[in-house]
């Protein structure tokens, strides 16, 4: 069944693990920075974290494919003020810069099925994912790159995924999430909830714009508290 809640779904979850419900485009990299941050924050606390992710598909939203030029600008941003993400400048061909990501978004819908991995697969091929786009420049609008990724996944069954996406599954879900991110009950990508009560839109980020991004304007990364993580795993972890 498609997904409908805002927040987390803690049957997904696996055993007790805390989870977060995590609405983003893998192709958002403010989203990909808030998940950066909060997958060191699990480690450097040794309290893990399952993600729910949940598809806010910016080109459906904007109907059209997310600007390159806005990207690129945003991830330089980004990548000089917090280095450690270890993103790229786009380095391979033009032609294969992904025009789309709903491929690798319902893969990661897909991803969720039991037979294929579950939560826990999916989080963990949806970093994959982001980590092939934003370090390796790698086209991950294509199917057999997704597959070829999920490889890399130790949580995830490869074959089951592969026939999960040829049935077409995943994208029911992107879709009955797309719905969701139309209303006022989800700012953008990145939204963060948890069954708590905990909601906050781009957390730690302080930014702006010189002008409108489509008038050529650049992103000004004027601050970044990065300490929102730990509080967040915290609160999962210890109520606090």
């Amino acid at each position: 069944m498609p997904d409908t809640e805002v927040g987390p779904v803690r049957a997904r979850g696996a055993g007790d693990l805390p989870v977060v419900a995590f609405w983003s485009d893998i192709g958002c990299p403010w989203a990909s920075l808030a998940l950066h941050t909060l997958y060191e924050a699990m480690e450097r606390l040794a309290a893990p974290v399952l993600v729910d992710h949940r598809a806010f598909p910016l080109e459906l939203i904007n109907r059209e494919p997310t600007p390159k030029t806005i990207v690129d600008v945003e991830v330089a941003a980004i990548a000089a003020r917090v280095p450690g993400t270890g993103w790229r400048r786009w380095s391979a061909p033009e032609w294969t810069y992904p025009s789309t990501m709903l491929p690798a978004i319902e893969a990661v819908q897909a991803a969720k099925l039991p037979e294929v991995g579950g939560l826990a697969a999916a989080g963990q091929l949806d970093a994959a994912l982001r980590r092939a786009f934003y370090r390796e420049s790698r086209p991950v609008a294509v199917h057999s790159v997704i597959l070829e990724v999920a490889e890399s996944c130790d949580l995830l069954d490869t074959r089951a995924l592969s026939a999960a996406l040829a049935r077409g599954l995943g994208r029911e879900q992107v879709y009955a999430q797309l719905r969701v991110s139309l209303t006022p009950r989800i700012q953008g990508s990145p939204h963060l909830f948890t069954a708590d009560g905990y909601v906050v839109h781009n957390p730690g980020v302080h930014s702006s714009w010189t002008d409108a991004p489509e008038r050529g304007g650049f992103p000004l990364f004027e601050r970044y508290d990065a300490d929102w993580a730990d509080a967040l795993v915290r609160r999962l972890h210890d109520g606090t």
